[in-house]
């Protein structure tokens, strides 16, 4: 047994206060016997125990004799509360202060927690403290570091030889396209599994509007998506929520289809007539890459959203928020609470101010920290208010919001761990109550369109994440958004 660098005048004791579900002992298991590992655990499994128990576990091995974690900013004070909760351990914390954080890097200590934006302005004084000690790390919500090109997915690369120990953990490796995973892994094994060629990976996974006209290329490509996860099966350790190994309560869809209001038609019309100019000519898409193209379109989201987001003299109620208030009221009837998705903060001011008979709040990204935080102890706490407003950005990870058993999407973009993310911070291990999702669409709009869009991108992700083999998808995929997106434009 290996003996610590540095000795504490008073250690830490290091043992789990909790007992873990058997699923959860069998990852830690895995992962603390591993150099470095991927904890890819559907979200709500309870990814946060699993990993301070492999961080007790590296402890009382002495096999490191410090662990650093990294989260979003957002998910410090969660850590905090998941450490007094499952541990009796107590981090000293880097923040971007870098006066107070000279403290932290010159004090010893067995736990250092962090966020992503400190990483990056820290980054010097990081590698120097990491190699003067034997470092386990823990990258909490690694789809952060998705994208390789990035200054803080390389600051991630310089620092991996470092560790002694490396751990990664998301709910969703694969965050948006199936190359998202690839750079999370390289943080792990240096291009051992998936290859050290991230444009060549890319061009080999990526979702393109070709693969519809040649079956043989369709064939190849999800071959390809299927083999991803045998190349880090090794390493890498993932468990769902239908995988029975834990009972939870049932998950139900439902679409909402909604009509128009006059005046968010004609200007929902006007711009649509705009775009399509600038995407479709001769009846085919001038540009075949969906997401650049949702990009373009995004003043569309908005509009079947709510028009007031581009047209600041628009005074109706948009076509949804008749649908939505009556959902509410019937939530809200039979006590249960219910969380409203939109991903624009002017939206989330506005439904918080039309939903205030229900005692709504808001959570959204301009909103700071500790009041993002006072925001959900109070929502979770007070049975008389019902209605959480949030924006992904703010609020779909990390927190556990199983008060409420209703999640209603009032508008969706693209992004497919936005998506998954929000409407899983109500369908978690503590969840007793049957979970309702609701999906709120305009007809006929583009909203249908990033319905189907989200549902190609699921399928690819779990044929990618070994959720599904190559059959199941082959049954379920159509790529029949570009066909939706010509009709919608047309």
């Amino acid at each position: 047994m290996n003996d610590f660098r540095f000795r504490l005048r008073s250690e830490p004791i290091l043992e789990a206060k909790y007992k873990a579900f058997p699923y959860q002992e069998e990852a830690t298991d895995f992962v603390a016997s591993r150099e470095y590992a991927a904890i890819f655990h559907e979200q709500g499994l309870g990814k946060t125990k699993i990993a301070i128990d492999v961080m007790l576990r590296w402890l009382q091995r002495k096999e490191v004799d410090t662990v650093l974690v990294f989260t979003k900013k957002g998910l410090i004070a969660n850590w905090v509360r998941e450490f007094e909760a499952h541990s009796q351990l107590t981090p000293l914390i880097v923040t971007e202060n870098a006066s107070k954080n000279y403290y932290v890097f010159t004090t010893p200590t067995r736990l250092v927690l962090s966020h992503f934006e400190a990483a990056k302005k820290e980054i010097k004084r990081f590698r120097a403290w990491v190699s003067s000690r034997q470092v386990g790390v823990i990258i909490d919500e690694s789809a952060k570091i998705k994208n390789p090109d990035t200054e803080l997915t390389q600051a991630f690369f310089a620092l991996s030889p470092l560790f002694a120990k490396r751990v990664i953990m998301t709910g969703t490796p694969v965050a948006n396209r199936p190359y998202d995973i690839w750079a999370q892994v390289y943080f792990l094994d240096r291009g051992l599994s998936l290859g050290n060629d991230f444009v060549e990976f890319k061009r080999e996974t990526d979702l393109t509007a070709d693969l519809r006209h040649d079956a043989q290329a369709f064939g190849t490509y999800q071959q390809r998506l299927e083999g991803i996860n045998s190349r880090i099966s090794s390493f890498s350790i993932r468990e769902t929520k239908d995988g029975g190994r834990i009972v939870l309560p049932s998950k139900e869809f439902q679409r909402i289809e909604c009509d128009w209001e006059p005046a968010q038609f004609e200007l929902y019309r006007k711009v649509r007539e705009e775009l399509r100019a600038q995407v479709v000519r001769n009846g085919q898409l001038i540009e075949e890459d969906q997401e650049s193209i949702l990009k373009r379109l995004l003043r569309l989201i908005q509009i079947a959203s709510n028009p007031v987001m581009v047209d600041e003299s628009y005074a109706a109620d948009p076509g949804k928020f008749d649908p939505l208030y009556n959902l509410l009221t019937d939530i809200t009837r039979q006590g249960e609470k219910a969380i409203v998705w939109t991903n624009f903060n002017v939206n989330c001011d506005w439904l918080v101010k039309k939903l205030s008979v229900f005692g709504a709040h808001s959570l959204n990204g301009k909103m700071p920290i500790d009041r993002r935080n006072a925001v959900v102890k109070w929502f979770i706490e007070n049975p008389e208010d019902q209605v959480l407003v949030a924006t992904p950005g703010a609020a779909k990870e990390g927190l556990t919001l199983t008060v409420a058993n209703h999640v209603i999407f009032y508008d969706r973009t693209y992004s497919l761990d936005d998506y998954l993310q929000a409407q899983d911070r109500i369908h978690r291990v503590s969840q007793t109550k049957t979970c309702y999702v609701y999906n709120m669409l305009m007809v006929d709009s583009v909203d249908e369109w990033v319905d189907c869009l989200l549902e190609e991108k699921r399928l690819a992700a779990q044929l990618t994440q070994g959720d599904i083999g190559a059959q199941a998808y082959a049954e379920r995929a159509t790529l029949g958004f570009f066909q939706i997106l010509q009709r919608i434009l047309g």
